[in-house]
């Protein structure tokens, strides 16, 4: 990784600023890349992006900024995009501060500012050392979310489409009921490239970062929300966040009645032993019972039972200190037995352990 601290001045940045809405924003002679792909829209509000102006103008020092060099020699930032929008619009005109647009300042005080010098380091490396790298500066400080660094080293032709269909403000609304998080940091994106690769993010953008269009996630994407309403077409906000699309590649070849599954997903639901509610719809799926968190004795249960046993496990028929034994359901709670005092035995540890699998 070769990291190369550069002085840029304001000047030259501002130099060649162009914002081309959602096609993207260059500056430094066409060079720069100031809101690649993976970025954010511009959020500073007015007091953030004045204060970026104030302090250039009193000659203090902002933050340093950091640029990925291209593999073409040109740039992309990193970090370090909204001072320089903010920079790049006062320049340009587009705002005023106490009534002053940067034209209406005298030759003087447009000079200062042009003539500011700004710190940048430049990043250059193969994609993996990139990566390391600005998972570092991140730790640091950094605002950018761990998708939005793979965005940073993987960025191309797939990563701009993907962002049409996953990031941007006019993306279809599909299947937002289901996804945890924000679509802006790119937390949609990352589910739908986790889901399709089965966990292996990094290896599916690598292998598909010059792809002309990310139409093949986009279709998968779709196919996941189609099945999951197909087969649980009633929709509870426990569904929300559910990693739907690893259990679409698991199940969605099995056949299902929607009907006899909303039944048991209803009845589960009423169940006061689950704990977990979300875990419901993955125990239909998978009858695996621990998704459900089935409530445990209370310590009071437990001492009841272990005294009404005198101690001594129903299984081997040795006796134990209370410490020794865990709470056991007499009637399993998948054949109708309730995690209540009457059906609570103490089991030693180890027959306990047998008897549940673990």
């Amino acid at each position: 990784m070769n990291i190369e601290l550069k002085e840029i001045k304001v000047r030259d940045l501002t130099n060649g600023y162009k914002d081309n809405a959602e096609d993207g924003v260059i500056g430094y002679q066409g060079k720069l890349d100031i809101r690649p792909p993976y970025q954010r829209e511009f959020v500073y509000g007015d007091k953030e992006r004045n204060a970026v102006i104030n302090t250039v103008q009193k000659g203090f020092p902002l933050n340093v900024m950091y640029w990925a060099v291209r593999d073409d020699g040109n740039f992309e930032i990193i970090d370090g995009q909204q001072r320089t929008i903010s920079l790049c619009q006062y320049v340009n005109n587009d705002f005023s501060i106490n009534g002053l647009a940067f034209h209406n300042l005298p030759k003087d005080k447009q000079e200062q500012i042009l003539d500011y010098t700004l710190m940048v380091y430049f990043c250059s490396g193969t994609d993996s050392e990139k990566l390391d790298w600005f998972q570092t500066i991140n730790i640091a400080g950094k605002e950018l979310t761990n998708q939005e660094l793979r965005n940073a080293v993987y960025s191309g032709s797939w990563v701009t489409d993907a962002k049409r269909y996953f990031s941007k403000n006019s993306r279809p609304k599909i299947g937002d009921d289901y996804l945890s998080g924000s679509a802006n940091r790119q937390e949609y994106l990352e589910t739908a490239i986790n889901w399709i690769s089965n966990g292996q993010i990094k290896e599916y953008m690598s292998e598909h970062q010059h792809d002309p269009t990310a139409i093949d996630l986009w279709n998968y994407f779709q196919s996941v929300i189609n099945w999951v309403k197909a087969v649980f077409p009633k929709y509870r906000r426990e569904m929300k966040g559910i990693e739907w699309g690893f259990l679409y590649n698991d199940f969605k070849d099995q056949k299902y009645d929607p009907k006899i599954l909303e039944q048991e997903v209803s009845k589960l639901m009423e169940d006061d032993d689950v704990g977990n509610k979300k875990g419901i719809y993955i125990f239909v799926l998978t009858r695996k019972e621990k998704f459900l968190n089935i409530r445990a004795f209370s310590p009071n249960q437990k001492r009841e039972a272990y005294e009404r046993q005198k101690g001594i496990c129903p299984v081997c028929k040795e006796h134990f200190e209370i410490e020794q034994m865990e709470g056991d359901h007499i009637t399993p709670w998948h054949e109708g037995g309730k995690t209540s005092a009457e059906n609570c035995q103490m089991l030693c540890k180890e027959d306990n352990r047998r008897k549940s699998g673990k």
